[in-house]
């Protein structure tokens, strides 16, 4: 994704994009003993551990801008080209970002490069989330696009040989407001604050977009959406296709 984009997403980023703590226990749990990681594609900082050193990478001021104080230090780069010299960290570690990458083989090279012990990825499994209601009932546009830019597993294997994939349910009222996320709350992809902090809606063409909004504010509206898909309001957790990714060097 080109930086103006990542600018734009960055106006509102932190109003609600949130750290899930389960996520968030996932991939520090995943990160095992490794006191020293790189965050690759680091944004505002969500999910850096705050009990290790951290050095994150990110190519948007924008988003650095909305660092926290107290946080990791950010150096402005890109995974394709991260500013550290061989095996400099212990562990490597990206969330939701290598959609985002011009060259994914090249940023993954770059994280096998710098870290001692693993890497660490939280990424979208790009055939298990067109199975969502959001896809295929309002979007299906976005899962073609998902599959453009997503990691495959082969792919994952491929660059990260011998690499554990494990599901991550994710919550209900998940705090981390991503679009796939939102799958108890369809109300909540309506609002355009919301969306902007999204990258798909950054990657839809506007009048896709404005399609499947009245599809879906239309089936909200007439109460067609609860009759399908009600029942999820209920559930504790949802498999949308996030995949927590560790490879041992």
């Amino acid at each position: 994704m080109s930086t103006p984009t990542y600018n734009r997403m960055g106006l509102n980023y932190t109003d609600f994009r949130r750290p899930e703590p389960r996520i968030e226990a996932a991939i520090w749990g995943a990160l095992g003993d490794a006191r020293s990681v790189v965050n690759v594609g680091a944004g505002a900082g969500s999910y850096e551990p705050t009990d290790r050193e951290v050095i994150a990478v990110e190519p948007s001021p924008v988003m650095i801008a909305q660092r926290p104080p107290g946080a990791a230090p950010a150096l402005e780069g890109i995974a394709e080209a991260l500013p550290l010299g061989d095996k400099s960290v212990d562990a490597a570690m990206g969330v939701l970002t290598v959609h985002h990458w011009p060259d994914p083989e090249a940023g993954l090279a770059e994280m096998r490069r710098v870290a001692r012990r693993r890497v660490v990825l939280l990424t979208l499994d790009p055939d298990a989330a067109s199975n969502t209601w959001l896809v295929e009932d309002y979007f299906p546009e976005a899962g073609s696009m998902d599959r453009d830019v997503m990691p495959s597993r082969a792919s994952i294997r491929v660059n990260l040989p011998g690499a554990a994939i494990e599901p991550v349910p994710v919550p209900r009222g998940c705090l981390d407001a991503f679009s796939a996320a939102l799958w108890d709350r369809p109300e909540w992809l309506l609002d355009p604050e919301v969306r902007r902090a999204s990258s798909i809606w950054h990657r839809m063409p506007a009048e896709v977009t404005q399609r499947g909004l009245e599809r879906l504010r239309g089936d909200l509206d007439s109460g067609r959406w609860d009759e399908r898909h009600g029942h999820l309001r209920t559930l504790s957790e949802l498999d949308i296709g996030l995949r927590l990714v560790r490879a041992e060097l």
